[in-house]
């Protein structure tokens, strides 16, 4: 399962440089999160960097 970004993105960008292994990309409207690629920081981090660091939580696992 993959992270996701909702459309409460405000575009700050902080999840793009905390993404592990380059998952995240800027969209036609908001930041996306390649999901094939998303490993949700797994064999890196304890938790998810994107969602951790989101100021507005727009970063939710993919099933939500």
């Amino acid at each position: 399962m993959a992270f996701m970004i909702i459309d409460t993105c405000i575009n700050c960008g902080r999840c793009l440089k905390y993404c592990p292994v380059e998952a995240i990309s800027v969209g036609d409207e908001i930041y996306e999160i390649d999901p094939d690629t998303c490993v949700e920081c797994e064999g890196f981090h304890d938790k998810q960097q994107c969602a951790v660091v989101c100021p507005v939580d727009a970063c939710i696992p993919e099933n939500k």
